[in-house]
């Protein structure tokens, strides 16, 4: 047994050797048992369908090593991380803490491997002489309970948090960068807790030193790890930072609540919006040098309940190439659409949610056709890249030059090409219709979860079904899906009821066939680097438009569209799964809303 008044550090490899085989396999056992308890106790509150169990429950089989059920399910977005926490703790009777409730330190006694910890979402929290209270996520996984009770010879106690909530504190307990964030909020004036209503004091706080390198500090991490947001939300207690880091937010170490007022006019001085106006949105944009590199952040204020909330997104011009291989297009594919990009008029959309790389594509299409002999021009909200020799107009609405406006001056303009920023409403629709009839190129984003669902959301805004099939050349859906990384990624051979649920065989000719999950390493624990896009091209045909001028549902739209030889997103998830650039989880996680 280790001395319990030295700090004891327990690690991976320690635990690994120190564990008898005989004991992994009980661990395994009571591991298996209780995730089976958990899953039925949410299956009996309503909480997990039946059907999401199944699928869970198969992937599991395939990928065992991979962790929990329970674990994999939440992965999944099957069940939320709120609604676990809850369940678990009404299950086994175990304190469920919210992030208020964490210790402000680390027990003295306990110095953890903060790979161990992040691995398996972990932390300790207490100690007494005689037991460790550690906060987990997931108390299936026994392992890591077993590892610490062995390495400081005491009894462990577990408490329940949120999973996002306990890497949090992990970050705060143990974070590389806990030191530089701590010195300069120790320099932070106490004049901080003075009346928010006295702007001019709220000026002056946002202009001292340590208010100006904690703001640059948080920018300066959010992109040394990649993150294409920065979210800074005042909460009543505290001040949360959070990083989008290939399209999954992440919190980390934040300012302490008392500088919620500093932190946020800072930001809005460097984004020279107005600081004493709290009760409106406000959007604006600072320029900014990082690390070498010329940043553009667009900043966006909503008033909150406990202040104003702050997103900055982070447009780095020198990083962004403009490549359809690097998007994710096949030369197959590449080929098919470039065919109907090139048709001299008509108009080619491009749908999917919000952050899904709609903008990008169609920059990346407009780079394709920039030629010395056609004139392109653009509306946009925002002018999120500059492309040379393009004509650009940024929309303001809020003087009257929004979409439809702008368009009835650009085609006056002479224009051989016209890219809309967004289809939002029917006189847009409208317009840009009459400009492909009379023989422009136009290229355009609509929100819809799939290609078909384009045609549909045309028709819902009012644009008759002949106009339609008459202008309408092409429709691509995509999702951005978390690219593997390959130095660190793990092959495996995949089990036969996941081949044949998702007709594995019919996209490979490799036997076995192998799938792929993410490994991790000290520089990148989620095994992930990056994103690439999945994507579906509807192109426009005699028999869709016989369809859609007899009203057929988008079912019917897609099911034609695929026997002309469309690939699903889904179905391309699948076969970039087999490629090794993404996994299945990845895929199920961002079309699970296709069913």
């Amino acid at each position: 047994m280790w001395n319990n008044a030295a700090p004891s550090d327990f690690r991976v490899q320690e635990t690994m050797a120190a564990v008898a085989p005989v004991e992994h396999a009980a661990v395994a056992a009571v591991e298996a048992s209780l995730d089976e308890r958990i899953c039925q106790f949410l299956v009996a509150r309503g909480r997990l369908k039946e059907t999401d169990l199944a699928r869970g429950r198969r992937l599991h089989e395939e990928d065992p090593a991979a962790g929990s059920l329970v674990s994999l399910l939440t992965r999944l977005g099957l069940v939320s991380e709120r609604e676990m926490a809850d369940a678990v703790s009404e299950l086994l009777k175990l304190p469920l803490l919210s992030s208020k409730e964490f210790p402000e330190s680390p027990p003295a006694n306990v110095q953890a491997s903060v790979r161990f910890l992040k691995h398996h979402h972990v932390c300790p929290i207490a100690e007494s002489d005689t037991d460790v209270t550690l906060l987990v996520a997931d108390p299936a996984d026994a392992f890591p309970v077993q590892a610490l009770e062995l390495a400081t010879g005491r009894e462990v106690k577990l408490n329940i948090g949120l999973r996002s909530e306990i890497d949090d504190l992990i970050e705060r307990y143990y974070g590389s960068g806990r030191s530089a964030m701590g010195t300069i909020v120790e320099n932070l004036t106490d004049e901080n807790n003075r009346s928010e209503d006295d702007i001019e004091h709220l000026r002056d706080l946002a202009s001292e030193a340590p208010v100006i390198r904690l703001v640059n500090l948080i920018i300066q991490r959010a992109v040394e790890q990649r993150a294409s947001d920065i979210h800074v939300e005042p909460f009543e207690n505290r001040l949360k930072v959070r990083y989008r880091i290939d399209g999954v937010l992440h919190e980390v170490e934040s300012p302490p609540a008392a500088s919620t007022a500093a932190v946020i006019s800072r930001i809005k001085i460097m984004a020279k919006l107005n600081i004493a106006e709290r009760r409106l949105p406000q959007d604006g944009r600072i320029m900014i040098r990082v690390q070498g590199k010329e940043l553009d952040l667009r900043v966006s204020t909503v008033p909150t309940a406990h202040g104003e909330s702050v997103v900055m997104r982070i447009l780095d011009r020198e990083a962004v190439v403009f490549d359809f291989k690097t998007l994710g297009f096949t030369d197959q594919f590449l080929q098919k659409f470039l065919n109907v990009l090139e048709l001299p008029h008509g108009i080619m959309l491009v749908t999917g949610p919000t952050g899904s790389g709609k903008t990008t594509t169609l920059y990346t299409a407009l780079s394709q056709l920039n030629t010395a002999d056609v004139k392109i021009i653009t509306v946009e909200d925002p002018v999120e890249y500059q492309i040379e020799g393009i004509n650009q107009i940024q929309a303001k609405p809020q003087i009257g030059l929004d979409f439809s406006h702008a368009l009835r001056s650009i085609v006056r303009q002479d224009p051989d090409i016209i890219m809309i920023g967004e289809m939002r409403d029917l006189e847009t629709a409208k317009i840009a219709i009459q400009s492909a009839l009379t023989g422009h190129l136009v290229l355009s984003t609509l929100h819809t979860n799939n290609a078909a669902g384009g045609i549909t959301r045309m028709l819902d805004m009012g644009v008759e079904d002949y106009l339609l099939t008459s202008t309408v050349n092409g429709i691509l859906a995509q999702r951005l899906v978390r690219r593997l990384d390959k130095s660190v990624a793990t092959p495996f051979e995949a089990m036969p009821e996941v081949v044949r649920e998702y007709k594995l065989d019919t996209f490979t000719d490799e036997r076995p066939i192998r799938l792929y999950k993410p490994g991790s390493s000290p520089t990148n624990p989620t095994g992930y680097f990056g994103r690439t896009t999945i994507m579906e091209f509807l192109v426009m045909s005699d028999a869709l438009r016989r369809l859609i001028m007899q009203h057929a549902g988008m079912g019917e739209i897609e099911e034609q569209a695929r026997r002309e030889g469309m690939r699903t997103m889904f179905e391309d998830g699948l076969v970039k799964s087999l490629q090794g650039q993404t996994t299945i989880e990845e895929v199920l996680r961002v079309t699970s809303s296709e069913g």
